[in-house]
């Protein structure tokens, strides 16, 4: 195991973990961004399988997140505004009417601190000032990426603050278990534990507050399927977000680390399982990625990466019925998300 540094342009530092299998993660503190991962495939050619860009310019001008570290609130807030200890806080409105991955002053813009560097991983550390954004606190958050030798990418998050908070990190990578340069998702196959979903009121995404189950319905992956395979069905939920862009329900509450989705593309062999603590993940298949140049000069566009974002579900500190991201002054924050992979 080690770990390695280089120039990530003239500000910044890109850290690469490499394991005994020869794996590798490549990690910047421009944001503490997720900027590769490289594995071998079953014709022993090496894929990169997220999506990303060469140089920090780029991921400056990122528009989809691609790698991002999301904090201190991922996904959708409702009208951007929300009660918290008798008090409503006004955050920024940067989606439609809603508050999105908690403002423009995005993580993923910031540089990170580190704070940790081992054999095996790097922590990148950011800190909120109170109401920064709109969110009450100061706010201290942290991820740790760690490289296993079983060839799991373990995220690991940290959070304190000293008001009571909104606390909903995740991260935003895109998939492709084709290589990032290798085109549509389309015909992975994806199979998630999940056996409800949380519907939403329309094109903004905002949750209804319903549960619904997915048996009998377009978002039924408890058996491996294609993404693709119902993405285009006669269903209201699809046609009002172009595809999957929903979160699916893990669990009720934050809990035990679990096994909750397995995806694998069939060309290259690349198996990926996914596990977290967290209630709920959004599956995004990147409906909305327009024709632009990624990691050395390959084409990217709609649909050439899948994100499964472990979180609280969106609007959840709004809803009713749903376990709320809340972290009360005073106490630590943690949560565990691992990527492993494996060729079949």
């Amino acid at each position: 195991m080690s770990v390695t540094k280089e120039a990530f342009g003239n500000e910044y530092t890109l850290y690469t973990i490499t394991n005994e299998n020869g794996m590798q993660a490549k990690v910047t503190d421009l944001g503490g961004t997720l900027v590769s991962l490289l594995f071998q495939d079953k014709n022993e050619n090496v894929r990169d399988v997220v999506l990303g860009y060469d140089t920090p310019e780029e991921y400056k001008k990122n528009g989809f997140f691609f790698g991002a570290w999301v904090g201190r609130s991922g996904n959708r807030i409702d009208k951007a505004k929300f009660a918290l200890d008798g008090k409503t806080y006004q955050l920024a409105v940067n989606d439609n009417e809603n508050n999105l991955h908690s403002g423009m002053d995005y993580f993923h813009l910031r540089k990170a601190e580190v704070v940790s560097c081992t054999e095996d991983s790097v922590t990148f550390e950011i800190k909120d000032a109170d109401l920064q954004q709109g969110y009450p606190g100061n706010f201290t958050a942290q991820v740790t990426y760690t490289l296993t030798p079983e060839n799991a990418l373990k995220l690991s998050y940290k959070a304190k603050c000293d008001q009571d908070t909104v606390c909903n990190m995740t991260n935003h990578s895109y998939f492709n278990l084709g290589g990032h340069d290798s085109g549509s998702i389309e015909d992975t196959q994806l199979c998630l534990s999940c056996k409800e979903y949380t519907p939403v009121i329309d094109s903004q995404s905002i949750p209804t507050g319903e549960y619904r189950p997915v048996a009998g319905t377009a978002f039924d992956f408890t058996a491996p399927k294609a993404i693709g395979q119902d993405i285009g069905a006669d269903d209201e939920q699809l046609k009002f977000v172009g595809g999957y862009d929903h979160n699916y329900v893990i669990a009720r509450e934050k809990g035990t680390v679990v096994k909750f989705a397995e995806a694998y593309q069939p060309k290259t062999g690349i198996c990926m399982e996914c596990y977290s603590d967290l209630p709920g993940v959004q599956l995004y298949v990147g409906n909305f990625i327009t024709d632009h140049t990624g990691k050395g000069g390959a084409a990217y566009g709609y649909r050439n990466g899948f994100c499964l974002e472990t979180q609280y579900y969106p609007n959840a500190i709004n809803q009713e019925g749903f376990a709320k991201p809340i972290l009360k002054a005073g106490e630590e924050f943690e949560s565990v998300t691992c990527y492993k992979f494996s060729v079949k």
